[in-house]
């Protein structure tokens, strides 16, 4: 059964979603400020936060950054303020979706499996990519071979730390394929990205330096992450 956790101050709004949810088969907690929202969040670790943005105490942007700095928890914020701005900053914030009020209970509950899909696919490609076999791989004078932790650059042993072989080994396995952040930090490090977390930045600035020209191969894809540049 999958757990929701409604943040609404509102008390009819909030009683007419959660029985409906519930009609649907879910499990639903019902926090009515951001401070309990917070709380609740802690205790019950739900699988998707529906998210009124106006909260007593504790405003609901302010809840959502909240949560973005330990979990990846999908995010719908749902909210009477309907400029485009005002989306804009939601989404910036770490929402994974927007729904304007009044809106319809339908389209509510579609959107929320919505993201609880998307969640649960990208949890599979995680998962997916800590698990590839390991084998040796090798991009012109560039060899990994990850049973024995080996790098050689033209034959010439490269001193990699752990950390910085399993992010190499990730970008060149998947040649063209864009990372971001927070993914590489969960796959390699197993840790949440938050902002101003430097971790990935820095071990792609030592292996470009280490592999020298070859390094370059490495691309930053500007508001994303990295990844390892097609030939």
């Amino acid at each position: 059964m999958k757990k929701i956790l409604l943040v609404e101050d509102a008390s009819n709004l909030a009683q007419v979603i959660v029985r409906e949810f519930k009609k649907e088969g879910f499990e639903v907690f019902h926090a009515s400020d951001g401070d309990e929202a917070l709380k609740f969040h802690e205790n019950h670790h739900p699988d998707v936060i529906i998210l009124d943005w106006m909260l007593p105490k504790i405003d609901g942007l302010e809840v959502m950054r909240r949560i973005r700095q330990n979990t990846p928890t999908p995010v719908l914020m749902l909210t009477a303020r309907d400029e485009v701005i005002d989306r804009i900053i939601g989404l910036e914030a770490g929402a994974d979706d927007y729904l304007i009020k009044p809106f319809n209970m339908r389209e509510l509950i579609s959107r929320v499996r919505a993201l609880l899909r998307r969640s649960e696919i990208n949890l599979q490609i995680m998962q997916s990519d800590r698990d590839k076999p390991h084998e040796i791989i090798t991009h012109g004078s560039l060899l990994l071979d990850p049973e024995a932790h080996d790098a050689t650059l033209a034959g010439d042993p490269i001193g990699l730390s752990r950390t910085e072989f399993n992010l190499l080994y990730l970008l060149l396995s998947n040649p063209g394929r864009s990372f971001s952040r927070d993914y590489l930090l969960d796959v390699i490090w197993g840790e949440t990205y938050y902002s101003g977390d430097r971790s990935v930045d820095n071990v792609v600035l030592r292996l470009r330096k280490k592999l020298g020209l070859l390094g370059e191969a490495i691309e930053t894809v500007w508001g994303v992450g990295y990844r390892w540049r097609r030939n």
